[in-house]
């Protein structure tokens, strides 16, 4: 499948951040909810002057609630258009965006790039509390309150049996067509000095509500309801368990996107495009646990 940018236009890659709790997600919606997508694309129509809405490919669609610190997204312009605008864009597009929303960098992009495609992993961060007093008010909107006690070496002892590839529909909430195979490259918490968890949620791909339900398998962990193979038992039964709680949107922050190479780029895009399936064990696959 061809990503080339048609003559004329210019693909542009813009790097960005957002606290989305007053976003309904990043994807446009047709029922007229705010979301990231629709704020930045309203206003780089309104600072270009332009009659058209350029719309944007984002590197990982964030649900109601996430916030991003590294999300990145492109956006083919006229050539002419971003001739006039290059040097002066970021600072109209600061004037016009709510307080919530900021884009850092709009450069542009190498020959083959996408923001979706060309990613070769992703770096979510899950932010929890479990002080008995609950979440410091200056943090609530990043921070979740989890009320037992957790042990940190449980769970990281959980999370290693869940890395490398594998199915992960019992995390994920099914999608018609949409493969459910990823490869989990980092899963890991560590606590800080002000006793806040968090955890590092690494993989080439996600799909949806993957790291929200991979927290809530390893909270159960972590609190002793659950023994520390459990969510590995959860990935091998292949099936959604009613006992893996989506944890709360507002816990979640992407962190940051990876890209290869610019020369590498485009071959990336064409992986990224297939279906991926799982090697048959007798072809020297591993097992889940």
């Amino acid at each position: 499948m061809s990503d080339d940018v048609r003559p004329g236009f210019v693909r542009v890659r813009l790097d960005l951040s957002y606290d989305g709790r007053d976003f309904s997600g990043w994807a446009r919606q047709t029922r007229g909810q705010r979301t990231v997508q629709g704020e930045i694309e309203d206003a780089i129509r309104t600072v270009t002057r332009s009659q058209d809405t350029y719309e944007l490919t984002v590197a990982g669609r964030t649900d109601a609630g996430v916030h991003a610190r590294g999300q990145v997204a492109h956006v083919d312009l006229p050539q002419e258009l971003w001739d006039g605008q290059r040097d002066k864009l970021l600072r109209r597009l600061a004037g016009r965006l709510s307080h919530d929303v900021r884009v850092w960098k709009a450069e542009e992009a190498p020959a083959g790039f996408n923001a979706r495609f060309s990613a070769i992993w992703r770096r979510y961060a899950y932010r929890v509390t479990d002080h008995p007093a609950g979440v410091d008010p200056l943090l609530r909107g990043h921070v979740l309150w989890h009320d037992w006690p957790l042990d940190v070496d449980a769970m990281n002892a959980a999370a290693e049996r869940l890395l490398g590839e594998h199915d992960f529909a019992a995390y994920c909430k099914k999608r018609e067509g949409a493969t459910t195979i990823r490869t989990l490259r980092e899963l890991r918490w560590e606590r800080d000095a002000a006793g806040i968890l968090t955890a590092t949620v690494k993989a080439d791909a996600f799909c949806h509500n993957m790291v929200r339900s991979l927290v809530g398998a390893m909270l159960f962990v972590g609190d002793g309801h659950r023994p520390a193979d459990w969510p590995a038992k959860v990935l091998a039964a292949g099936v959604r368990d009613s006992a893996v709680h989506v944890v709360r949107p507002h816990g979640l922050t992407l962190e940051e996107v990876g890209y290869p190479a610019d020369e590498l780029l485009a071959a990336r895009n064409l992986e990224a495009r297939n279906r991926r399936t799982l090697p048959a064990r007798g072809a020297g696959a591993s097992g889940c646990c």
